[in-house]
């Protein structure tokens, strides 16, 4: 990984200027700095964890940094992404991200690859990359990373973050697990929520952002890393950082003594089937589209809305005449409805929801479907006077 100490380039005086300070520590020093100067590290993911990664180590002299994200900036991620600010809202995160680390600094070259990631892609996009930052928000892309980074012997530095808290960890290939040693199976699609539907404070996503660009720098200057082996737990509230050892698990489908993992076609095979925007799984035959809800509502057709999202997204927007029970109160509340009416529910994009309708219909409750793709769809198609959060 690391450039030979004769193919390093120089630095230029206004550089050595730049990054006077990181000269002086003796375990950078000048050929550190050079390291950082030949180095390139692909970030995917221009949200809230790739913001201070990207900006981090476009501030310490990484030569060449990859953005990868094929979404545009939304109002809603300015409380904690901030490569974007609110001019940008609208336009490409990418190009956003490429015009702010240019701004930080000229000296970095900076790649933007505007697309999603996917079996057909990832082996492209990692290629030609020193290390692999994962910054996503999803386990069908932790799983494609994880698996091509291993495959390609690639270090993959991970961070992820769920309301108050984070974690990072960094798995390098040969000398400790991999993601999938760590969760060897993927949790049901449906099963826990994303930071859109649960919230995340917004220092959160910087915190940990920029745990992740430390442990790249050494990476690349030194090729160690404090986190192989072991992952960095951070719990904002109680201000509390932990250290748990994680082993190798010689079972591993990918990393293990028999490998059944050997390709990424098999690697997606072993992924969980999910949106990798909202995470949740696509299709299903208990859905009904936001239009055709609308019409129903328009006829005055005895429709009884339910809305298992927080009591916190609830007051920020929901549909008319629609009653709140959180999902996980919906078991305990079966009472408050009615076997015999036809019932929708809703959350934030379908994944809670999905959940509510399966417990319904097993509770007996056979006239139920969900919103196809939740609040955000009926804002979307029907209603675009409705705040998105």
């Amino acid at each position: 990984m690391l450039a030979q100490k004769q193919s390093l380039p120089a630095l230029t005086d206004s550089e050595k200027i730049r990054y006077s300070r990181q000269l002086l520590l003796p375990e950078i020093g000048l050929d550190g700095q050079r390291r950082l100067k030949a180095g390139s590290v692909l970030i995917i993911g221009a949200g809230g964890l790739g913001s201070p990664t990207a900006i981090y180590l476009a501030a310490a002299g990484v030569g060449k940094i990859g953005i990868v994200d094929f979404d545009n900036v939304e109002l809603s991620n300015l409380q904690r992404q901030i490569l974007h600010d609110t001019a940008d809202v609208g336009t490409s995160k990418c190009q956003s991200a490429k015009e702010r680390l240019n701004q930080v600094n000229p000296e970095v070259k900076v790649v933007l690859h505007q697309e999603r990631v996917s079996a057909t892609n990832i082996e492209t996009l990692i290629d030609g990359y020193d290390v692999v930052i994962d910054a996503t928000d999803n386990f069908t892309t932790r799983y494609l990373v994880n698996d091509a980074c291993f495959m390609a012997n690639k270090p993959n530095v991970h961070g992820a973050i769920y309301q108050f808290e984070g974690q990072s960890t960094v798995f390098l290939p040969g000398e400790g697990p991999c993601y999938r040693c760590l969760f060897a199976e993927a949790p049901p699609s449906n099963s826990i929520p994303n930071c859109a539907e649960g919230g995340v404070l917004g220092v959160l996503a910087g915190m940990v952002g920029m745990v992740q660009a430390t442990e790249t720098i050494k990476l690349l200057v030194s090729g160690q890393s404090s986190l192989v082996g072991k992952m960095l737990m951070y719990n904002a509230l109680e201000m509390r950082f932990d250290k748990l050892a994680i082993m190798r698990d010689n079972n591993c489908r990918l990393c293990g003594q028999t490998p059944s993992i050997k390709t990424i076609s098999e690697a997606i095979a072993n992924c969980p089937a999910t949106d990798q925007k909202s995470g949740t799984a696509s299709g299903g035959e208990d859905e009904i589209e936001a239009k055709v809800l609308s019409k129903k509502l328009s006829n005055s057709e005895k429709v009884f809305l339910l809305d298992v999202r927080n009591a916190e997204e609830y007051l920020l927007c929901h549909l008319p005449k629609s009653v709140l029970i959180p999902l996980a109160e919906l078991p305990e509340r079966l009472r408050e409805l009615n076997v015999e009416d036809e019932i929708v529910v809703y959350c934030k994009s379908g994944a809670r929801s999905r959940q509510a309708v399966n417990l319904l219909k097993t509770r007996g409750y056979n006239r139920t479907r969900h919103l196809s793709g939740g609040i955000l769809n009926w804002i979307h198609e029907i209603d675009p006077s409705m705040p998105v959060y």
